[in-house]
């Protein structure tokens, strides 16, 4: 089976470059599944999982924030906002900061930044959902590649 080169890099570092089969994310118009060989393409992505499938058909899951994506025939480059392994994501911290976040909507003081406080909910719950996606899919993604 064909795979492609990914490559997902934040302005920190780069977070994964690996052969794949197929790549699912939320683009700019909606969900994109990128096979290779796919037509050429630019478009924005929204927060969400990024899922990945490898040849041998194991998956997993990286939280991004949003960002760019760049598809060619041969390569796939998703440049994110923020994105890191699921095995890497502090599970307390991602809880608390998404208890943080909630807190900040329920309360109505003039100095809350209320679409600050979305983002803040929407990434903190996208990487809760990454950790718990990633043990169900006994995912491949660890920091030692």
């Amino acid at each position: 089976m064909l795979t492609v080169p990914l490559e997902i890099v934040t302005p920190e570092r780069v977070i994964l470059e690996q052969d794949v089969r197929m790549v699912t994310l939320q683009g700019g118009y909606g969900e994109l599944g990128i096979l290779p060989r796919h037509m050429p393409l630019a478009t924005s992505v929204k927060p969400c999982l990024v899922r990945i499938k490898l040849e041998d058909g194991r998956e997993d899951v990286i939280p991004v924030s949003g960002g760019f994506v760049e598809i060619l025939p041969d390569k796939i480059t998703l440049l994110a906002d923020t994105a890191e392994l699921p095995e890497d994501i502090d599970a307390d911290r991602a809880q608390l900061a998404k208890e943080r976040a909630e807190r900040r909507l329920s309360q109505s003081a003039d100095d809350v930044d209320v679409n600050r406080a979305k983002d803040a909910l929407l990434r903190s719950e996208l990487r809760l959902q990454a950790i718990e996606e990633h043990q169900k899919l006994n995912g491949f993604l660890t920091s030692a590649q």
